[in-house]
């Protein structure tokens, strides 16, 4: 399996669903990811590790390729 480049991705992150009721490492990962109230959105650089927190909140999260 062929590893996708993703050195010059941004991807816009839109927290969409509350963290309340889920557990402490989803609310640390959101936090980490820099998303601190509803609707704020934030453009991170795409990469393995954002890529592995964005498995654990994808049901919290709005993922969006950005070109720039």
């Amino acid at each position: 399996m062929a590893k996708k480049s993703t050195s010059g991705t941004m991807l816009r992150l839109t927290l969409t669903r509350s963290p309340i009721g889920y557990s402490q490492r989803h609310k640390d990962t959101i936090r980490t990811l820099g998303l601190k109230k509803m609707h704020q959105s934030v453009e991170k650089q795409d990469s393995p590790s954002l890529r592995g927190m964005l498995l654990l909140v994808n049901h919290l999260v709005t993922i969006e390729e950005v070109m720039k």
